[in-house]
């Protein structure tokens, strides 16, 4: 069976959101902190146009941040989020920026493209996570960073 996928830029955040929950992201509409968000990939497959993945990057206290990256579970052996994480750093780069953040629910995911774990106070403030009732139960994330080289 031949799958065929668009990945694009799109200005539709509000679209992503959604998504981003019924895979497992926490999200919550109200952040606390405000958060620029640069720029919005997502992956599309098929006629209909059916989203299975998404990402955002953004900048949080002047340092780009993923705030957000999903792959519908039926399509994650296609690499399809390491292509994602690639149009992220790349425009990282192509901003100026030196190293990106995330909140791992999936660290070793992340690892293998080059991201440490490092201690929350070197991070932005970023963090919904401590106020989430799955915090420490279900899910428990990595503050994360990868430094970029030119």
């Amino acid at each position: 069976i031949m799958i065929s996928f668009k990945i694009e830029v799109t200005e539709d955040y509000e679209a992503l959101v959604p998504f981003f929950i019924e895979n497992d992201l926490e999200f919550t509409e109200d952040e606390p902190v405000p958060t620029d968000i640069i720029k919005c990939w997502r992956i599309v497959t098929g006629d209909e146009e059916k989203l299975i993945g998404g990402f955002v990057l953004a900048k949080r206290e002047g340092e780009f941040i993923v705030d957000g990256i999903a792959i519908d579970p039926d399509y994650r052996k296609y690499k399809l989020g390491k292509a994602l994480l690639d149009k992220g750093i790349e425009e990282t780069l192509k901003l100026g920026g030196k190293r990106i953040f995330l909140v791992a629910r999936a660290p070793g995911f992340f690892r293998k493209s080059g991201f440490v774990t490092v201690p929350r106070e070197e991070a932005p403030n970023f963090f919904e996570c401590l106020t989430c009732p799955q915090y420490g139960i279900d899910c428990h994330p990595e503050v994360m960073r990868l430094d970029l080289q030119e």
